[in-house]
């Protein structure tokens, strides 16, 4: 173990090695690497603490690299050791990238490999962290967005692990498939669109603008690759986000060097939006942490076609709104990102992947007694409020705080205030 100090806090690093299939313990491992984060306050204070252990959102994405106390560490601080766990395949946790899936070979063993990334796995690996970590004594779980998910699979499958479950804009509909979830989130990102444009009535030229330059040129990013109109339109994954649409409009405001091209710096901000490179495995599983058994077969793209309002062409043609889209991965986008090409075959393998298992147990979760606390954000574009006051209703014993307060992102900007309200609702004081 190795442990250092930042302003205010003492951080050890953890190293676990976990099977890569947990159906088969003897065959490949893999290592799970986990930051525990304590208060720097008074002697031996830390061990007395209870463990709070963050699943971050994604999937894909590993967990946030603190500084300090920074936002909602602070108050968890005062109450747990945290610890901030590197979900497989993301950060430390043996990454996984087409490089070192390159090792594997064919794209059929790839996505075999990949396909032990779900929330089902992550969960059994944290109970073998748990166990490493602390024994028998259970531990409770924060889960934001696609950690909330895992959350719910950890209270379906491994409940005697958890002493209690926080979980910030991630409960999953249980039954929702992942054309459902699309079904309801085209519409709010179509209201998110009109949102912006009525906030900002100017962008909408300078979005057509800009969409017509790229329909009739080929624009290239700063990593050589191609920047389409329907890849510009996915820059709107921002607007689910607290200042997205205000980023948004400084984004598009000024896009155009002296000479009528695209600026360095407006093409270098759109790849920070558009790269994947921080996280490969969040285009190639996404729409496989909503699949129940049948293939997902880029459920996003299909559904897509039902609302025609996300189609460029009105707008490059005419002069109707360029609606952007949301957090939906498209198959085009394995052609783009050079990060992802190399995986094109592999995603297209689990894309029409069959038989996949369940990630919930409804009877289970029907019959719960572990205490949980939800923030379901009613205005979520990611996560839709419908679904998850569903499931709410069939959690035995869980708190919602339905609120328009915070956007998706209330953890990370709400100073600790959203941690706060859960805690003292699961402690019953809210």
């Amino acid at each position: 173990m190795n442990s250092y100090r930042h302003p205010g806090t003492i951080l050890t690093d953890h190293h676990i090695d976990v099977p890569l299939d947990h159906g088969n313990p003897g065959g490949e491992r893999i290592e799970i690497f986990a930051r525990e984060v304590v208060a720097s306050g008074g002697p031996g204070r830390a061990d007395e603490l209870p463990w709070l252990v963050f699943l971050q959102g994604g999937p894909g994405m590993a967990a946030q690299r603190p500084l300090g106390r920074a936002a909602w560490l602070d108050r968890a601080l005062n109450d747990y050791r945290v610890l901030l766990l590197d979900q497989r395949g993301t950060g430390r946790s043996t990454r996984a990238t087409a490089r070192s899936l390159a090792r594997l070979g064919s794209p059929r063993a790839q996505a075999e490999y990949l396909a032990h990334f779900r929330a089902d796995s992550i969960v059994l690996d944290c109970e073998l962290v748990r166990r490493e970590l602390c024994g028998d004594q259970p531990w409770t779980v924060l889960g934001q967005s696609f950690g909330g998910f895992c959350a719910v699979t950890y209270l379906s499958f491994a409940p005697h692990g958890l002493a209690g479950a926080l979980i910030t804009g991630g409960l999953p509909g249980l039954d929702a498939g992942a054309e459902d979830v699309y079904r309801l989130t085209y519409p709010i990102v179509a209201a998110r669109n009109a949102a912006h444009y009525e906030r900002y009535p100017a962008d909408a030229a300078m979005a057509r603008e800009v969409a017509g330059r790229l329909a009739s040129r080929d624009v290239r990013l700063p990593d050589g690759s191609q920047l389409t109109v329907e890849r510009f339109q996915s820059i709107g994954g921002i607007l689910g986000q607290s200042t997205g649409s205000d980023e948004l409009h400084y984004l598009i405001e000024d896009p155009f060097d002296g000479d009528g091209g695209l600026s360095d710096a407006f093409l270098a901000d759109i790849l920070e939006l558009v790269s994947f490179a921080h996280g490969p495995l969040y285009a190639v599983l996404h729409e496989a942490c909503y699949a129940r058994g049948q293939a997902t077969n880029w459920a996003a793209q299909r559904v897509r076609a039902e609302f025609g309002q996300f189609d460029a062409a009105a707008a490059v043609d005419g002069d109707a709104p360029l609606l952007f889209t949301g957090e939906m991965t498209y198959p085009w986008i394995l052609d783009l990102d050079p990060t992802l090409t190399p995986l094109r075959e592999a995603a297209q393998l689990l894309a029409e992947r069959e038989g996949w298992p369940p990630l919930y147990d409804p009877a289970r979760l029907g019959a719960n007694e572990v205490p949980v606390a939800a923030a379901v954000y009613y205005d979520d574009m990611y996560v839709p409020a419908p679904l998850s006051l569903a499931t709410a209703a069939r959690v035995r014993g869980l708190r919602p705080w339905v609120t328009n307060e915070w956007e998706h992102d209330g953890l990370r900007v709400s100073g600790g205030a959203v941690l706060d309200r859960l805690i003292a609702m699961n402690k019953g004081d809210a």
